[in-house]
């Protein structure tokens, strides 16, 4: 499957896009220094900034803890 229909099927089925706001920039500097990648930093900020949780298997991620829950 392609990412294009992926996209539609998840839009389809009620999942919503996450848009990355200044907001959850600002909140990056709230982050300790346990990650290097970026997109991984800015996804944690986002969950942390919409209350909602970051599901993964990088246990480096997990390290943050809440909102982060290891798959």
């Amino acid at each position: 499957m392609n990412a294009r229909a992926l996209r539609r099927e998840l839009i389809d089925s009620g999942f919503q896009e996450l848009p990355i706001l200044s907001e959850h920039a600002v909140a990056l500097d709230d982050l300790p220094p346990i990650h290097k990648d970026p997109f991984d930093r800015m996804l944690i900020s986002q969950a942390r900034v919409e209350g909602i949780m970051l599901l993964t298997n990088d246990k480096i991620l997990g390290k943050y803890g809440r909102p982060v829950r290891l798959a």
